[in-house]
């Protein structure tokens, strides 16, 4: 089992080494540009430098995020069809998944895109990790750091508001078992309360001010409203064993995300949404045309006329009911539908109530009674 666990290790090993190579290597690069003015605070330079080392990450991202914002328009102007599929498909849960599969196949819409930028910085996270946890511990971690080992010590004792950047919250006790409370842990409470509020409230901007009524329906808006609680739940907790260099480079991430989507939602916002009518009417009130500055905004138009028109169509159109046959009492069927007596007592009478059925014997032929 132990063998296990050591191949499972070395195979992450060899995946984070690349990146421990460039984390490392930007580490060096931006504490040597800082510690000339922070000679005095080694523990803010190599804080700025990790500030710095996530800016350059987010922007190399930029590109995956402007994918995920298109997605999500996608993704939410097709809400009104996955609405229409929902209602047909509803009792058929086979067949809705795939009609729905299909739509995103037609749509090029993606799910997962929404999620490539998080997903993408794990690995990122995960490096930044392992070269702040080698430097508490007095090891290397990294190319660059591995080339710099003075750097490492210096790295591993450097502190900001007394707290170690390479500690973390636990434990929270000392080599005697007993409580010890120290500004380690007030510091790593800061930044993951910090942290945690920051991340729900980008989450909670989008869903309020960005999200058109249609995509607050639906399971796909039950998951995204799981998120908006779940991610900030996860990240509190797991908090308390990251060191306080990878709180920091958290923090500076989610403020760059909420800044970055503030002013997507101020600038470019999704139509139908409470954002676009505040942009449409800061567009008015400055004289402009909002059709000028929304090139889908014709296209919209379009689709929201044809929609309301089948709807329309789908109203007006004559109902065919059908008519249900009259009940019978036992008694009725017994007698026939047309009343009168029963057509038991009159073999001649049909069963429907007709005329009486025509003899087929010739009356001369009658046989009479003897002597008449």
């Amino acid at each position: 089992m132990d063998g296990f666990f050591a191949s499972i290790g070395s195979f992450f090993g060899v995946i984070l080494y690349p990146l421990e190579w460039v984390v490392s290597g930007l580490l060096v690069l931006f504490h040597a540009m800082w510690e000339p003015l922070l000679a005095t605070s080694p523990g803010w330079a190599w804080t700025l430098s990790i500030i710095c080392l996530t800016v350059v990450i987010r922007i190399l991202l930029f590109p995956l995020f402007v994918r995920q914002i298109k997605s999500m328009r996608r993704m939410q102007q097709v809400q009104p069809k996955m609405a229409e599929i929902r209602k047909k498909y509803g009792s058929d849960r086979e067949k809705m998944a795939i009609e729905t599969q299909k739509l995103m196949r037609e749509e090029g819409v993606n799910p997962l895109a929404s999620c490539l930028p998080l997903l993408l910085q794990m690995p990122i996270f995960f490096a930044l990790f392992n070269v702040l946890n080698g430097a508490a511990a007095g090891r290397a971690q990294g190319y660059w750091m591995a080339q710099n080992p003075e750097l490492v010590e210096q790295l591993g004792q450097s502190t900001i508001f007394g707290a170690r950047i390479a500690d973390r919250f636990l434990p929270i006790t000392d080599a005697t078992g007993a409580l010890a409370i120290g500004n380690v842990q007030l510091v790593t409470i800061i930044l993951i309360l910090l942290m945690t509020a920051t991340m729900f409230y980008t989450q909670l901007q989008l869903t309020r001010r960005n999200m058109p009524p249609e995509a607050l329906e639906g399971p796909m808006a039950q998951q995204q409203k799981m998120m908006l609680y779940l991610f900030p739940i996860i990240f509190a907790v797991g908090g308390v064993n990251f060191p306080v260099g990878v709180l920091i480079y958290w923090l500076t991430t989610n403020l760059w995300t909420m800044g970055q989507q503030a002013w997507i939602i101020r600038n470019n916002p999704t139509p139908n949404t409470p954002a676009y009518a505040a942009w449409e009417a800061r567009i008015i009130a400055k004289g402009g045309d909002p059709r000028e500055k929304d090139p889908t905004y014709a296209k919209r138009k379009a689709e929201e006329e044809e929609r309301a028109k089948a709807a329309a169509e789908a109203e007006a159109a004559p109902r065919v009911q059908r008519q249900q046959p009259n009940r019978q009492s036992r008694s009725n069927r017994r007698t026939g539908s047309s009343g009168g007596g029963s057509n038991r007592n009159n073999p001649g009478v049909k069963k429907n109530g007709g005329a009486p059925k025509k003899s087929n014997q010739n009356p001369s032929n009658t046989k009479r009674p003897y002597g008449k």
